[in-house]
């Protein structure tokens, strides 16, 4: 297949926990606009075009209008459409009021799914329950979600989320793991073969795991990383620990060629580029292509 060949395989780009507004003061100099613009940059001008744009929630930091209004700004040019969700650090109504094309569902929830190309369904969950920072699955949004998956129970289906439903061992940012709205997606998803994998935002590290037998995997945050510790943490004895890094923002790849599902990972920084394909390498790249017989 040469460089300029037709990409048959969907490629959805996953950026989440945006939190513009966090520091609303700085204007265009906002740090956290900073590093969403160079993603965006980077994403669009690079080699990997993506086919939907995945935002994970926590789109802002404090949920109100004119933070919802320079993500819209920046997202104004996007090539290709963009599925928002909701965290904790959004609002509804602000949500609502920035992405109208996503319609509450009738229970009031903004979850919605999706069809693409290859036969790939991508179903988006509202976890949000206001005022609170861990996720939310109320018996409401259990019964959507049951009924999303018993209406196409053969196609292969990729499920966004804001919450992780797991406890990662950052045990500041982590969930008890018997809170009842995890066992309640636990219930709903048990055997569901078609689900390919969950992908989460939330905890601004990469993480990968499994969740009742389905990969589950945390893709990295635009906002400034959080550290990675994990040891126990006492919230009555401050320990100096390290809680929020400037380590550089990263987004996701997930890559669907219409028989598997393979998620990718970038942090956008400064890098060298040590090679480039050129006529020299010509005979090891195809010869690395003839090995495949």
């Amino acid at each position: 297949m040469g460089a300029t060949a037709e990409r048959n395989a969907v490629l959805i780009a996953q950026l989440t926990d945006i939190h513009i507004g966090f520091a609303a003061d700085d204007g265009d100099a906002e740090l956290n606009l900073v590093r969403f613009r160079a993603v965006l940059e980077r994403l669009f001008a690079g080699p990997n075009r993506p086919d939907l744009l995945v935002l994970s929630g926590d789109i802002t930091d404090r949920g109100d209008a004119a933070s919802f209004a320079k993500v819209t700004a920046l997202l104004a040019d996007c090539p290709c459409p963009v599925l928002p969700l909701v965290g904790n650090h959004d609002s509804r109504e602000g949500f609502a009021g920035a992405f109208p094309q996503v319609v509450p569902a009738a229970d009031g929830f903004l979850h919605y799914s999706v069809k693409t190309r290859l036969g790939l369904r991508v179903i988006c969950l509202d976890t949000l329950e206001e005022g609170r920072h861990g996720g939310a699955f109320c018996e409401a949004r259990a019964r959507w979600l049951a009924a999303r998956l018993a209406e196409a129970p053969d196609a292969p289906t990729l499920i966004f989320m804001h919450h992780p439903p797991v406890a990662v061992g950052i045990d500041w940012m982590d969930p008890a793991p018997d809170e009842p709205w995890i066992a309640r997606l636990a219930a709903v998803l048990e055997g569901q073969s078609q689900v390919l994998a969950v992908h989460c935002g939330h905890l601004h590290r990469q993480i990968v795991t499994r969740f009742v037998g389905i990969p589950l995997g945390v893709t990295p945050s635009i906002a400034p990383l959080v550290a990675l510790d994990l040891a126990p943490i006492d919230p009555a004895v401050p320990d100096g620990r390290e809680l929020i890094t400037t380590e550089h923002p990263a987004y996701a790849l997930h890559r669907w060629d219409g028989r598997a599902l393979v998620s990718h990972y970038e942090r956008v920084g400064d890098w060298q580029v040590l090679e480039r394909y050129h006529a020299g390498l010509q005979p090891m790249i195809a010869g690395m292509f003839a090995e495949r017989g």
